[in-house]
């Protein structure tokens, strides 16, 4: 007698033991901590309160009208909102291939516009002409609005997260494909994970927009209207210490746009929903605490020696290398280009696991050269406040975090094929450390 083997739904609920950040008791305390972490970095660490500022500082009077003008800073909203229409235009405008990104779940690639670059160029132009017509001290505003531009960019995570998780319940449920791991049915760890995979608006992908545009090209701009900021304080100088740190932000940006298609074998893409972990941290974590070296250096200009510099930019240039050098292995290996001639270690699923070159080395290596970088960033800003530091202590624990989970998921895919890698390749980000 034969049996007919059930179908596996296409969109199954998230079981409780998988739930992640803590599951649904967890995820409500994050989605109020992260937007206060925000603005604690802000009040904690500013000018003329100072850095760290005393506490009876930076914790502020609600009625007082100077605070809540900024808060609630109409210019800063204008500015905000025109700006993200601003890399929507651009991206539907200026020119830009089409990509397909991986294989999804339910069968099939989406097709994805990129011109990230493109639309970068277009900001970074406008602001030099700005800059070179009329002065730095014209381009201080977005210094000079930077809590209301904080407010601004929470209010629009909140809007979008919001919305995507109230369309997701919206039309054929049994067409949608919804996120693994965002599908629980608590609302507070759905809206934290992301219901929907891949919402859209037409052709338009909001979860790839969001994730090189509008938040990580104002981190650039921010910072530049920090150094602006720093010229106009010295009277027509930036410091060194200023102008690693710009360039080094700005060098990675530019790396992530360039690549863009890069972006789409990331488990934020492939894996994770759109909800408001993505939200905020692409349109209001990564320009507004990433920036805070720059703003930090501002009002507190700091001053290297010759063989500090030095030390700083080798540290960069390593963490690039080994950044760079590992995610181009590893996108070459996927594309099924192998110019190096690595070896890899057949799965039982048809596809291979890299065994030597870097990812022979550790099985996240190019985590390691991105906290290298973390701490290039961070030592320019001295040591008379351990505040710019968050961003070093804060992208450790991420990176461990991230490479956890993306463990669990190689784990739940490549079953005792994942356990023969890890014995290859036992280390998990740092070679021989960890």
């Amino acid at each position: 007698m034969s049996t007919v083997q059930k179908k596996a739904p296409l969109n199954p609920v998230t079981p409780s033991h998988a739930l992640e950040f803590g599951g649904h008791l967890c995820t409500p305390i994050l989605t109020l901590l992260t937007p206060i972490t925000i603005y604690g970095l802000y009040f904690s660490c500013s000018s003329p309160s100072g850095c760290p500022a005393p506490f009876a500082q930076w914790i502020p009077n609600f009625l007082e009208l100077d605070w809540l003008r900024g808060f609630l800073d109409p210019t800063a909203f204008l500015i905000y909102f025109g700006w993200y229409a601003f890399t929507v235009a651009a991206w539907k405008f200026l020119p830009g291939d089409l990509v397909e990104g991986t294989e999804l779940r339910a069968g099939g690639r989406k097709t994805y516009k990129i011109n990230a670059f493109s639309t970068l160029l277009l900001a970074l132009g406008l602001t030099t002409g700005r800059i070179i017509h009329a002065g730095a001290e014209s381009f201080t505003f977005l210094y000079d609005h930077y809590l209301g531009l904080i407010t601004a960019s929470l209010v629009m995570s909140v809007g979008q997260a919001l919305w995507v998780q109230a369309n997701s319940y919206k039309g054929d449920q049994e067409k949608k494909l919804l996120a693994v791991g965002g599908n629980s049915g608590f609302f507070w760890y759905d809206f934290w994970m992301g219901r929907e995979l891949n919402p859209s608006i037409g052709d338009f992908d909001i979860k790839t927009f969001n994730e090189l545009r509008p938040g990580l090209i104002l981190w650039m701009l921010l910072d530049i209207s920090c150094a602006c900021e720093q010229w106009c304080r010295l009277g027509g100088r930036i410091t060194p210490s200023m102008a690693m740190v710009v360039f080094f932000h700005s060098f990675y940006v530019v790396d992530a746009v360039f690549n863009e298609s890069a972006i789409f074998t990331q488990m934020d893409i492939t894996t994770d929903g759109f909800g408001f972990m993505l939200s905020l941290g692409d349109l209001a974590w990564v320009p507004f605490t990433y920036s805070l070296q720059a703003r930090y250096l501002a009002f507190h200009p700091t001053e290297l020696s010759p063989a500090a510099i030095a030390g700083i930019v080798g540290l960069q240039t390593v963490g690039y290398y080994i950044f760079r050098t590992s995610n181009g292995e590893k996108n070459d290996f996927r594309l099924g280009h192998n110019p190096k001639n690595l070896t890899s270690m057949q799965t039982e699923r048809g596809t291979k696991l890299l065994t030597s070159g870097w990812w022979g080395r550790s099985r996240h290596p190019n985590y390691l050269g991105d906290w290298l970088m973390a701490w290039a960033w961070c030592l320019p800003a001295g040591f008379d406040t351990p505040i710019p530091y968050f961003y070093v202590v804060y992208f450790g624990i991420l990176l461990v975090h991230r490479q956890t989970r993306d463990d669990e998921q190689c784990k739940l895919k490549y079953g005792k094929d994942w356990d023969k890698y890890c014995k290859l390749v036992p280390y998990k980000i740092i070679p021989y450390i960890y």
